[in-house]
């Protein structure tokens, strides 16, 4: 009733190897690139019509395809609602956790955006997958890191003081180390951050015990770099400061 039905069924055959052949070689690509717009407009009522063909999609050989899925998923799940996220896109979003760089990339530029959808026990699960972050195909791909770190700002909100502590914690500390200045100045930004979650929530046992370790790790080390990072990050905590009571008054 929404749309007619010899339509709905040509978008559906798009998947269709043999019309890659005859057609398009990139006509995946551009039925997964609509595939936000026709599930929007079929409602999630009728998201059984579209399922099969978006795991086809998901699964395609193309990194592309998938590529270009991982980018959307966030908005799909918008569209589905957390019953229908939970149970069909998150396996899809756990296969694309797993998949190059050129896929996790982006289901890591919205990362905040997915996992604000999920309950709380299920997004408390990707606590323990974030770490795998900080390792990538290639190591030069520091635009990965630095847009984790920027991610990471974001999800704090998400997680409770004594998780971040836990998880988040110990990726802030080895982003803060990294080759490229430019993800350790983000980085810099996400320690502060971090300190901030714990003394906005009361949490002054785990800020003290943070200060105290970044004191060791950076104030006390024996290379100037990390004097220096340890300079940045007070630099980076008195700007914040300032701008916070700027904001009060």
């Amino acid at each position: 009733d929404i749309i007619p039905q010899p339509l709905l069924d040509q978008y559906l055959s798009m998947t269709d190897p043999a019309r890659a052949q005859t057609v398009d070689t990139e006509i995946a690509k551009h039925c997964a690139y609509s595939l936000p717009g026709v599930a929007l407009t079929l409602g999630r009522q009728n998201w059984h019509c579209l399922k099969d063909t978006y795991e086809t999609l998901a699964s395609d050989v193309q990194w592309k395809v998938r590529r270009t899925l991982a980018f959307s998923i966030h908005e799909l799940a918008v569209i589905l609602g957390d019953q229908l996220t939970a149970a069909d896109l998150v396996p899809i979003f756990n296969g694309f956790l797993k998949d190059l760089d050129e896929v996790r990339i982006g289901v890591l530029k919205h990362l905040y955006d997915f996992l604000k959808l999920l309950h709380a026990d299920k997004r408390r699960e990707y606590l323990y997958q974030l770490q795998e972050f900080v390792v990538t195909d290639n190591s030069r791909n520091w635009r990965f890191r630095y847009e984790l770190a920027e991610q990471l700002i974001l999800i704090l909100e998400l997680y409770n003081p004594n998780d971040v502590y836990d998880y988040l914690r110990h990726i802030a500390l080895t982003l803060c180390s990294d080759k490229v200045s430019e993800v350790r100045w983000i980085s810099f930004k996400l320690v502060v951050a971090i300190l901030q979650k714990f003394y906005a929530n009361s949490a002054n046992a785990l800020g003290l015990n943070f200060i105290n370790e970044l004191v060791v790790r950076f104030r006390h080390c024996s290379k100037w770099v990390g004097r220096q990072a340890f300079a940045f990050i007070c630099q980076v905590g008195m700007l914040s400061l300032c701008v916070s009571m700027c904001t009060l008054n």
